[in-house]
This record gives structure tokens, C-alpha cells and sequence, in this order.
């Protein structure tokens, strides 16, 4: 076993900045959020760009926060699109209008990934803290659909939207959306603080299925439908990022280069700026990425498990997050000496969730609504 030469990335996340109308509680971003002023410059996003073009990156997926919060983004689209680079904008779509739209579209945008909360506005609402919110990200939809890009809906799943699947998926096939991901909240960032409050019960999960599996089966290949479970109901874990290190790097509004877009919560190990280092030096040299990539670090029973290439060892954040040390066996794993952190977890879910604590610049765990 050994630790692989790298070859380059295949996706580029530029998350342009944490600034959002949006204050979803199960927001992937980190609990210390970069403010406007610590943002990358457009030249320095341009730079990037360039230096993914020519590692031989395919895909840019511009997100935040609102990657539409930042009134360069077309400029940013058209100079990716003229590198060879296919560009994703990942988007809350309450700041995506007719307006907005046509200087993404004239500058190339090849598709657009478009979340919602749920399917009526008042807990959709609710959740993402803006009134006046669903309609627009309806509007946004029909928008990109008349221009005959695709589209994606992203509809994230909790314990108080579960029964609602089904409505879920009808929505987006009426919007003409092309795919549509039902994905459970993934607990890092703000839904980690947020776990008892979001986390489906076993019964919920089942049902989640069933109705993705059913929709599935009534409509064919006439809509993708992905479908994304919580990690603690898994019995093996999931690939961090196609293997850390490996097909993905994430580069934060404030220029740190990460393997993925949780990593900031490792300590121990220095985070990379792409001001002081270039991206393939990054890539192939940086210890963060060096740090988890292949097998040698694994420890057992990973180093020995016939999925050592296929799971690459589970998620490291997440046995941060639960254990303490970013190097150990990922608890969702049955065959984790620590699983039943797992079963203690799902156990002591509470039947009355507590209130939700909000996605907000200064807002720290403990808040309240």
C-alpha cells in the first residue's frame, strides 16, 4: 500500500463568498464565516481559474454562501467558459431574475444546480429565514428552463420535510428540471450544531426511500434523481470527496485550499492560501492534502478492509467531529471499533426537537432563533 501520485483535480468548488440572504440551519459553511472584506479579489478568482485550466480541471462549481452576491460572477463565468472549464452555479436562486440571468447566460453558464428548502413556502421559509423567498426561487426556475439550460433542484431532507418527498418530486418534474437530488442534511457546519433538531428517525429514512424509489419507478429516465442519505444510518462509509485528495479541491472566499469544504474544522495541520502558493504546488505537495490521501495512513481495521480503495478510509471530518482525531475509522463504519457512537447518537434523539440555531455572521453555537 502506498500514497498515490495525484493526478489532477477534476472538480474545482469556488465558494466566492459566505454572504447569503439565506440563514439555513443546515448550511455546509463553516460556524466562523469570512466577511465581505477577506474575500479573493476577481483577479485573484481569475488567476485561479487559469491555474485550473491548465492542471487540466474540468468542472468549476461556483457556490458560497450566494455566489450571486458577487456582481463579478459573470465576468468570473465567461473567462471559465473561454479556459474549456464547464461551469456549474450552485444557487439559492432568491437573487436569480431575469435581470441577473441573461449576463450569466450571455457569458456561457452551462448549468445551473438550484436549492430549495421544501415545496410550500411557509416552512421552506421558515428554514431559510427569508419571507417572499420560495417564490423567487420558483420564478428562478421557470427562468432557466425557458432558456433551455439545465437545471437542477436540490431539495435538502430533515426530519420536518420527510413526509413531503413526494410533492418534492412532483415539483421539480413540473419545473422541467433535467435531475433533482433529495439529500438528506450531510452534519458538518451548521448542521452538526443543528443534528437533533434535523435528523430523521429510522422510520423517516424508510419512507425517504421508498417514495425516491417509487418516483424512480413511475417516471424512468425522464428526470435523474439522486438521492443522498445521512451518513449515520449507512453501514460502511461514504468516499470523502472521491477519496481525499484525490478528484476534488475546494478553495474557500477567503483563499484557503482545502480537500473538501468541511476540512477547516482539522487542527494540526496548516491550511494552504492560494496567494503564497500556486494550485498544482498546493495539490501535489500541501500537508493537508498529503495528509489523508491513499492508504498509508489508515489505521486498522481500514488498513487491512478489502474497501480500502473503494471508501479510502470514510470521511475525516466526521471522525473529527465525533471522535477527536481526524486519523481514526470513520464511526459510521459497522466495523469501526467506535460504531457505537453511532447508536448512541440515533438513540438519544430527542421526540420534541430543540429550536434551531440560524446560519448568521457572529453567530455562534448556543444561539436561539
Amino acid at each position: 500500500m502506498s500514497t498515490p501520485a495525484p493526478l489532477p483535480p477534476m472538480s474545482l468548488l469556488a465558494e466566492l463568498t459566505h454572504r447569503c440572504p439565506l440563514q439555513c440551519p443546515y448550511c455546509s459553511n463553516p460556524l466562523a464565516l469570512d466577511g465581505r472584506e477577506a474575500e479573493l479579489a476577481t483577479a485573484d478568482w481569475i488567476g485561479i481559474l487559469d491555474q485550473a485550466a491548465e492542471m487540466g480541471v474540468l468542472q468549476v462549481h461556483f457556490s458560497g454562501g450566494e455566489p450571486m452576491a458577487r456582481p463579478d460572477l459573470p465576468e468570473l463565468v465567461r473567462h471559465a467558459v473561454a479556459r474549456g472549464l464547464y461551469t456549474n452555479l450552485i444557487t439559492s436562486g432568491v437573487l436569480l431574475n431575469a435581470a441577473t440571468f441573461r449576463p450569466l447566460a450571455e457569458a456561457g453558464l452551462d448549468h445551473v444546480q438550484l436549492s430549495f428548502q421544501d415545496v410550500d413556502a411557509g416552512p421552506a421559509e421558515q428554514v431559510g429565514g427569508m419571507k417572499g423567498a420560495q417564490e423567487k426561487k420558483l420564478e428562478a426556475a421557470r427562468i432557466v428552463v425557458a432558456d433551455g439550460m439545465p437545471l437542477t433542484l436540490n431539495f435538502v431532507i430533515h426530519r420536518d420535510n420527510v413526509e413531503r418527498i413526494p410533492r418534492m418530486l412532483e415539483l421539480a418534474r413540473a419545473l422541467g428540471a433535467r435531475r433533482v437530488e433529495i439529500a438528506h442534511t450531510q452534519y458538518y457546519g451548521w448542521g452538526l450544531v443543528n443534528r437533533a433538531a434535523l435528523m430523521p428517525s429510522r422510520a423517516q429514512l424508510d419512507e425517504a426511500t421508498q417514495a425516491v424509489e417509487d418516483a424512480r419507478a413511475r417516471l424512468g429516465s425522464s428526470m435523474t434523481i439522486d438521492y443522498v442519505t445521512p451518513d449515520y444510518y449507512a453501514d460502511r462509509p461514504k468516499p470523502c470527496m472521491g477519496g481525499w485528495g484525490q478528484r476534488f479541491v475546494n478553495i474557500s472566499p477567503a483563499g484557503r485550499v482545502l480537500p473538501c469544504h468541511a476540512a477547516e474544522t482539522l487542527t494540526g495541520v496548516p491550511f494552504p492560501d492560494i496567494r503564497t502558493a500556486t494550485l498544482a504546488e498546493i495539490w501535489q505537495n500541501a500537508p493537508l492534502f498529503r495528509q489523508f490521501r491513499g492508504t498509508d495512513w489508515m489505521p486498522e481495521p481500514c488498513r487491512g478492509c478489502e474497501f480500502r480503495e473503494q471508501d479510502w478510509g470514510g470521511c475525516r471530518c466526521q471522525a473529527l467531529a465525533l471522535l477527536g482525531d481526524a486519523g481514526a475509522t470513520d464511526p459510521v463504519c459497522t466495523r469501526s471499533p467506535h460504531h457505537d457512537r453511532i447508536t448512541a447518537i440515533l438513540d438519544s434523539l430527542p421526540a420534541d426537537p430543540p429550536p434551531f440555531i440560524y446560519r448568521r455572521f457572529g453567530n455562534a453555537p448556543g444561539g436561539e432563533r
